[in-house]
């Protein structure tokens, strides 16, 4: 979409909601182990109150169900008339998840943007209001999509300042994916299956394989509705197993302690910041692991994610890296670690000028 796509401006009682379709163009193609794809849709949001603007997103991968003409749809319907003041977040958030059932994506663009407005109230990063110190962020992966040998080995190289790999797996060509990555480097990998593997014994065997290449976990290595596998497969492996399409919402978490090592918080899966807080700390009471991920995301949504990146164990939150048209500057990259900025809310900035972005 061009940057010139005129907004959705919807008056809501002390609020004003603005929303626009945009289209995210990808760096590479980018393939895992169901789909391929060059570009991810998302919707731009702002929430303002009193003068002060609030900035959200909705990215929506073709899987996850929902599209741009949904999420326009669900947020033409949202009505805050009821509400006096954006502190009242619980009661808010509350109303806008039992507005439509599913729509996650939709509602976590009105969630992002309602933390970045609150945390600009307040003068305050998200994470310092949260007390939570940004120099705990561990180091980002950086995701290498299933390609041919050529490319993979040109994605490694573009990789170089990583210190962590996250390699897409789930095809017949698993094993050629590690063993190019690693004829250039021995730095950790972590893989993603995205439910790829079927068999729980043949998974096994993998499992024990990609130890010895220093992998360190294995996301979503078969499909989640194979459960009582997949608690098989967690009780033998040598490295953790880590919930992604598995694990969508707060209720998902705590029938999962036995069957994944740990979960894969999306903004984008579990309606947004609120939630995903509540997430990461069940799933630590409960002594699971907790990785924080994201979709194809500007540096919006990726920047709000890093507000909680904190307190998880692995962090994959290179979404904006690869794609060609970030619209915001906020969290960044440098040497592979997460360099989260100390402005207040999210904590990003327009890269054009405000009437555009």
């Amino acid at each position: 979409m061009s940057t010139k796509e005129s907004w959705t401006i919807k008056k809501t009682g002390k609020f004003i909601l603005r929303f626009r379709p945009y289209m995210l163009e990808m760096k590479h193609v980018f393939t895992v182990a169901s789909f391929s794809r060059t570009t991810t849709p998302v919707v731009l949001t702002k929430l303002e109150y009193d003068g002060v603007v609030g900035y959200g997103e909705a990215s929506m991968p073709p899987y996850l169900g929902e599209s741009q003409e949904s999420v326009i749809d669900f947020l033409n319907k949202v009505d805050l008339s009821a509400f006096n003041s954006p502190f009242e977040t619980e009661e808010m958030l509350h109303y806008i998840d039992t507005l439509q059932e599913k729509n996650t994506a939709a509602k976590a663009s009105i969630d992002i943007a309602l933390h970045d407005l609150l945390g600009k109230l307040m003068g305050q990063p998200i994470y310092k209001i949260w007390g939570l110190n940004r120099n705990l962020i561990p180091p980002t992966s950086f995701t290498i999509g299933i390609d041919t040998e050529d490319i993979i080995r040109k994605k490694v190289a573009e990789a170089h300042q990583f210190k962590i790999l996250k390699v897409k797996l789930g095809l017949d060509t698993d094993k050629m994916m590690i063993n190019t990555i690693r004829s250039i480097t021995d730095i950790p990998l972590c893989a993603d299956v995205n439910q790829g593997w079927k068999n729980k014994e043949q998974a096994l065997e993998m499992t024990y394989w990609l130890a010895e290449q220093n992998v360190v976990f294995l996301e979503q290595p078969m499909p989640k509705g194979q459960i009582d596998d997949m608690a098989w497969l967690t009780d033998r492996s040598p490295i953790p197993t880590i919930a992604d399409e598995g694990c969508q919402r707060y209720s998902d978490v705590i029938g999962l302690k036995d069957v994944y090592t740990g979960i894969n918080i999306k903004l984008m899966k579990c309606t947004g910041l609120r939630e995903a807080k509540k997430m990461a700390e069940l799933a630590s009471a409960l002594g699971m692991k907790v990785m924080l991920g994201c979709m194809t995301e500007t540096s919006c949504a990726i920047s709000a994610a890093a507000q909680l990146a904190p307190i998880v164990d692995w962090v994959d939150l290179d979404g904006a890296l690869l794609i060609n048209n970030d619209v915001y500057e906020g969290m960044k990259v440098l040497d592979g670690e997460c360099q989260l900025p100390d402005r207040p809310g999210i904590g990003i900035q327009p890269l054009l000028p405000i009437h555009n972005i």
